[in-house]
């Protein structure tokens, strides 16, 4: 090849690396939560992933998998519509090829249940329940109700408990070739209840169980990620018991690893708890969903914070990560039109979703 063929193509790469690079600075977490396709829906999952997040940029995906696995060890917790071991390796290609760094997510404490709706775990094994005399055929399927039941917790002090979740999240992250395990822990209403836990602290079970995970995931050289709202105090900030604690949880920021990474999720308004997380010492990540102006502000308080944080305090600050709360199926479907994504209190988070990966990319010169 000619020399002067090669100029303008080591000058396009150039352009290229140099926009990544400064992506990289800016934002090294770009980032989508989403659920994990059926098997049905894996081809248009892949689809989603070359055609809407690569030319976006996304480095991250968190796939909330559940127990729609066909795990080996404990097939008694396979969920319905479960992948195979190939349907996984099939996501993980892809990603991998693409620079995607892929993260499982199975909820662990809490939201074991959805209302009355029991989840694997409790349904295999209905002596880890925190909470068994809230009754289960009830039909509880709203909020509040008499029984204060949003979702089941499991009891982390169940002397049989850890036996299972272990397995469970060593033949995920196994399977998924991850360095990190996303255990959820959000919305943990249910604990310190039963004769194992009852008059201990909350701060205390909750900071256990993080440690417990963490523990096992640190001797194989792999990360803790959870949800930030339990770490945060919701009577004292004013948050409320959706995005902060009310059950006094929030004192456990004091009591684990500081090496765990945080999601702080807020949908809607732009609460700069980001802050306060990394001057605890933690990595976080601010957690968006379905109003864009809200993400926008988020977005560019990440953006702050970095740029204006101590040389010690500016690698806590990783970036954001947009959250979508419906199956991977209707999520495409709405993305492309085919459903209508806008939520019943307002907002979409298919236009969070652009507008956020707009404004990141608007930055890059490759753009």
């Amino acid at each position: 090849m000619k020399k002067t063929l090669l100029v303008p193509i080591i000058l396009s790469l150039s352009l290229i690396l140099h926009g990544q690079s400064r992506l990289d600075s800016l934002f090294p977490v770009r980032g989508l939560c989403i659920a994990a396709p059926t098997p049905a829906g894996l081809d248009s999952f892949l689809y989603f992933i070359e055609h809407e997040l690569v030319p976006r940029h996304v480095n991250t995906l968190v796939i909330r998998i559940g127990y729609r696995y066909e795990f080996k060890k404990h097939p008694e917790l396979i969920d319905d519509h479960a992948l195979s071991e190939e349907d996984v390796k099939r996501i993980v290609r892809v990603c991998r090829a693409r620079g995607i760094r892929v993260i499982p997510l199975i909820n662990m404490l809490g939201h074991q249940s959805w209302y009355s709706d029991v989840n694997k775990l409790l349904e295999a094994y209905p002596q880890f329940n925190e909470t068994p005399w809230v009754p289960l055929d009830a039909g509880i399927d709203s909020w509040p109700n008499k029984w204060g039941l949003y979702c089941l917790s499991y009891c982390p002090l169940h002397p049989d408990l850890h036996k299972v979740i272990f397995d469970v999240i060593d033949e995920i992250t196994e399977v998924f070739e991850s360095d990190a395990f996303h255990a959820g822990m959000d919305e943990v209403f249910y604990i310190g209840m039963d004769e194992r836990c009852k008059g201990r602290d909350p701060a205390e079970l909750f900071a256990g169980e993080v440690r417990a995970i963490h523990d096992h995931l640190s001797c194989q050289g792999k990360e803790l990620w959870i949800w930030g709202d339990r770490l945060l105090d919701g009577k004292t900030t004013g948050m409320g018991e959706w995005d902060a604690s009310f059950n006094n949880t929030w004192r456990a920021i004091d009591m684990i690893p500081k090496d765990v990474v945080i999601n702080d999720w807020h949908y809607t308004r732009p609460y700069p708890t980001a802050a306060y997380f990394a001057i605890k010492g933690f990595r976080v990540i601010t957690c968006p969903y379905r109003l864009p102006e809200v993400a926008l502000e988020q977005l560019h308080l990440m953006e702050s914070f970095r740029n204006s944080a101590p040389d010690a305090m500016r690698p806590r600050y990783m970036g954001i990560m947009e959250t979508v709360w419906t199956s991977a199926e209707n999520a495409i479907d709405q993305f492309y039109g085919r459903k209508d994504a806008t939520h019943p209190r307002g907002g979409s988070w298919v236009e969070t979703f652009k507008t956020i990966f707009g404004e990141i990319n608007r930055t890059s010169p490759m753009h």
